[in-house]
């Protein structure tokens, strides 16, 4: 029938399709008119060479076979055959391999030490890498590289942090310092007006400077100059200002202690007349000066 002849027709793949086109078995139509339903082949002589083939009559240290039955779990001391497995279980599952495994290594090894062949590596072995040189030194530029980015990404991370932290800082000293000089204004005003009879922000500031002069000197004591600015100075000299160093000021006008009226009048001891040291280094005169000429001819 046509329903029977379309599920058959939709059931063949785009492969059979073609081929029956090829053949010209396709008439006008959506339907495909098969001749004859294809046999099944049970062909036993080839599934028997191909058996025979397989069963090689090798040596065992030729094939390394190894049949066991069943395992027993050393935990729960019990046979795991398949309904003792879950096969949903996935740790189940590879816990029985993995016991499967390792009771035909433990069987396998007294054989091939009976028949004397060698289960161990040498210690002179030299196995060749998969992969070459020149390759492995390419993943590991790739890994420094890799390392390097993250060492830089995390840095920059860093630094944006500190200056984040930096500009709130920041911002709180300056809301701070407008917030005082606010309160200073008004105060002022107030006092201007009569309104109050005292400037306390003037004592607080001067509490306040005395203080940081005194931790100042403090750290400075303590701390002094590092040894770089040490072998500089004695490199260099002290630096500063050289123009100007010895004139006065106005602590070295009014200090007179170092005043001597008899040193500046010229009337210590040893001083002769109104002369006095100018009296000592006068020059002879003339005639004494050619006295002294001819006296030394």
């Amino acid at each position: 029938s046509d329903s029977d002849s379309g599920s058959e027709d939709s059931s063949l793949s785009d492969s059979e399709l073609q081929e029956a086109f090829a053949r010209g078995a396709l008439k006008p139509g959506l339907n495909l008119v098969l001749e004859e339903r294809p046999k099944r082949r049970n062909d036993t002589a080839g599934l028997k060479q191909c058996l025979s083939e397989f069963r090689q009559e090798l040596a065992w240290v030729e094939r390394l076979d190894v049949t066991l039955g069943q395992v027993v779990d050393p935990i729960s001391q019990s046979a795991t055959d398949k309904d003792a497995v879950d096969p949903e279980n996935d740790f189940q599952r590879e816990m029985s391999f993995y016991r499967q495994a390792q009771a035909a290594v433990l069987e396998a090894l007294p054989r091939l030490r009976k028949l004397q062949v060698p289960t161990r590596r040498p210690d002179d072995y030299f196995a060749e890498m998969a992969k070459s040189d020149q390759q492995m030194q390419k993943i590991r530029q790739k890994l420094k590289s890799k390392q390097e980015a993250m060492e830089r990404s995390e840095k920059a991370k860093q630094l944006r942090a500190m200056r984040k932290y930096g500009k709130k800082v920041q911002t709180e000293i300056l809301q701070r310092r407008q917030k005082e000089k606010k309160n200073m204004l008004n105060a002022v005003k107030k006092y201007q007006k009569g309104l109050s009879d005292k400037l306390d922000f003037l004592d607080e500031e001067q509490t306040l400077s005395q203080g940081n002069k005194k931790g100042s000197a403090s750290q400075r004591i303590k701390k002094g100059p590092n040894a770089k600015r040490r072998y500089k100075n004695q490199k260099f000299g002290f630096g500063g200002k050289k123009k100007g160093s010895k004139w006065n000021t106005k602590e070295s006008f009014n200090d007179v202690s170092s005043f001597r009226s008899k040193v500046a009048h010229n009337k210590g001891p040893g001083k002769a007349g109104k002369g006095g040291k100018k009296a000592l280094n006068k020059r002879p005169g003339k005639r004494a000066r050619q006295k002294m000429k001819s006296r030394a001819r």
